[in-house]
Parts: structure tokens; C-alpha cells; sequence
């Protein structure tokens, strides 16, 4: 289950938990952390290293500015000096970084615990169409500074590059319980924004 990690001090993450209180996040906040940590709970006999996964999961949007696009590394940065602080062994804060890194969705996850760590962030994409709307409303926010016109181009290239995907996820228990769901949601939203009708 990986090396075990010693704890961090509360001072010390105490200001990573404020980042996910700034007030321009609507989606890449506490909530988020929360319902992650809820979709992990199901697969942790499975993962390789927990201590490891739940750190990254822990850290993985600490820095979100949707004017960025290091949002990742910047995360993995954070965290890594924070396990630093705390006196992890490097082998751990290398493999959180990882999974940190994994989480941009550029790429095919190199590990199981990888896979993992982007499923459970991609979850939201599986879920009833619902909490999907309110998902896309609160995107839309975040990125209230952009125009519309630029919005809707911009949102329809990611979600034609998850259906472009063979699958949207990486392991089996999440593509049996949310690939369907996604690839109807993801379609669906792309028809809106196609037709000019943007999240409000």
C-alpha cells in the first residue's frame, strides 16, 4: 500500500484548505475535494499506494486560476513543498507529484493509481444529468471573464476530446458505472453550445 507518510501539521495545510475557499471558484473548490474523496472511498482496497493517492486528490486543484494553464504544475509544486515541510520521503512527494500531473488530462495515466486519481476527478462528467447542468453552470462561472463566443469554441474542443476518446475512463469500475452517462452528457452539452445555448 506504499510508504507510509508521516502526518502534516495543521499549520502547514491550513492554507491549502483557504485556496479552495477563494471566492472564484464555483466548481474547483472544497465540494469538489469532498465528492472526490467520496468516489475514492469505493476503490481504495485496489489502489497500490493510498497515502499516496489521497494526497494527490488532497492537492490536486490547490491552485486553480482558470486565466492559467500551469494550474497543474503549480499544484504539484505546492504540494511538494508541503510534504517537504512535513518530512515525507522523496520517493512519496515523486509519486503524488504524478498523480498531480496526471489530473491535466493530456495524456494516458502511466500507473493504476493514476488511472485512478483521473477517473475520480472525471467523475462528475458520469453523473446524473442534473448534477452534470449544475457542473457546467458552475464552469461557466469560473470562466465568466471569457466571451461567450470564445467560451463555447473553447468548451466544445475539450468535450470532442473526451468523446474522441476510446473511453472517458481509464479503469473498469469507473467506465462500468459512469461511461455511458458521460458520453449522453458530453453530447449533449456539445449540442447546446453548438446551437449557441451557453450554460447560465
Amino acid at each position: 500500500m506504499g510508504t507510509p507518510a508521516p502526518p502534516v501539521a495543521a499549520e502547514i495545510f491550513q492554507p491549502v484548505l483557504e485556496s479552495y475557499r477563494q471566492p472564484h471558484r464555483h466548481y474547483h473548490n472544497l465540494r469538489h475535494i469532498a465528492q472526490c474523496l467520496d468516489e475514492l472511498a469505493a476503490v481504495r482496497p485496489d489502489l497500490d499506494d493510498e497515502v499516496a493517492v489521497h494526497a494527490a486528490i488532497l492537492f490536486h486543484d490547490c491552485v486553480y486560476d482558470p486565466r492559467q494553464g500551469d494550474n497543474e504544475e503549480r499544484s504539484a509544486d505546492v504540494a511538494e513543498a508541503v510534504m517537504r515541510r512535513g518530512k515525507w520521503p522523496q520517493a512519496s512527494i515523486d509519486n503524488v507529484r504524478r498523480l498531480i500531473l496526471a489530473t491535466n488530462h493530456d495524456g494516458h495515466p502511466e500507473s493504476h493509481d493514476a488511472a485512478t486519481v483521473v477517473d475520480v476527478d472525471l467523475s462528475i462528467l458520469g453523473k446524473p444529468r442534473g448534477n452534470f447542468d449544475e457542473y457546467e453552470r458552475a464552469i461557466r462561472r469560473e470562466y465568466e471573464h471569457v466571451p461567450d463566443a470564445d467560451f463555447a469554441a473553447g468548451r466544445a474542443r475539450v468535450l470532442r476530446s473526451f468523446l474522441d476518446r476510446p473511453t472517458i475512463y481509464q479503469s473498469p469500475p469507473f467506465r462500468a458505472l459512469y461511461e455511458k452517462q458521460a458520453r449522453e452528457n458530453l453530447q449533449r452539452s456539445l449540442a447546446r453550445l453548438e446551437r449557441g445555448d451557453l450554460p447560465t
